[in-house]
């Protein structure tokens, strides 16, 4: 675009551009105000300048070179191993991310991408495993991808394996189970309707929709199960499968999470 072009008329009643973008579902918060201070946004055939409000009717254009830009972005998975957080490094554990390293990347993956250092700019977990969680944990530089994932509106199941004890006499009642399946609360709060199964006698599988800080541990307390194990194994379409611990790999080109 030229940058000689008219600025937009902001509009004081509006709701701020970078918020309607992303509602719109056309970038997250801040791709929208990154594209925006590079000149490549237009409302009403004017261009969009940075802390702009703007109208429902208001008709936004976004040039192709932000497209390009936002395909370039990369999405990593990852088999998280125990004694790694998920986000920043805390209490001397390792953060997840110093994981993606070119010699750690699966031999299986036979995706085009070829590692580059610019892979690790701006990549942030969309979701979080407990430090002695293990499994499928998603990075991604696309905000697109985090929102999906872990936006107020998300709605992808994540499964997980989880390896329990029951701290009563004999097996787990089955009133119990049925309440960790729906009935439970945390924080105030009643949880979401889930599924959960025995996978054998000692391990159960959890579908969530939800992502609560340490859910699965506490709803398990809250019915006198003690968490042996929990390995998160899908997200949506996507499956943990044979990927090796501390391993990772690029999401796919065809490969959708919903």
């Amino acid at each position: 675009m030229k940058t000689t072009e008219p600025n937009a008329a902001p509009h004081p009643d509006g709701e701020r551009l970078s918020k309607r973008m992303t509602a719109l579902g056309l970038a997250s918060r801040r791709e929208a105000d990154e594209w925006i201070e590079a000149g490549w946004v237009k409302v009403d055939g004017r261009m969009a300048v940075l802390g702009q409000r703007v109208l429902p009717q208001a008709r936004i254009e976004v040039d192709p070179a932000a497209r390009q830009q936002q395909a370039q972005r990369v999405t990593i998975l990852l088999h998280k191993p125990i004694g790694f957080v998920s986000g920043q490094a805390e209490d001397g554990y390792p953060p997840a991310a110093s994981l993606i390293k070119p010699d750690a990347r699966w031999a299986d993956d036979r995706g085009p991408q070829r590692f580059h250092p610019g892979h690790l700019r701006h990549l942030a977990p969309a979701g979080r495993l407990d430090i002695d969680s293990t499994g499928l944990l998603v990075l991604t530089q696309d905000g697109r991808i985090a929102k999906q994932l872990i936006g107020e509106d998300s709605n992808v199941e994540k499964e997980y394996l989880v390896r329990v004890a029951y701290r009563g006499s004999g097996r787990l009642p089955e009133h119990a189970l049925a309440q960790l399946n729906h009935g439970l609360r945390l924080d105030g709060v009643r949880l979401k309707p889930a599924k959960v199964s025995w996978q054998n006698e000692d391990q159960l599988r959890f579908v969530l929709r939800e992502g609560r800080k340490r859910q699965i541990r506490r709803m398990c307390d809250l019915v006198g199960l003690d968490v042996l194990g929990l390995k998160r194994v899908r997200i949506g379409s996507v499956v943990l499968g044979k990927l090796p611990p501390g391993q990772w790999r690029y999401l796919g080109q065809h490969e959708k999470f919903a």
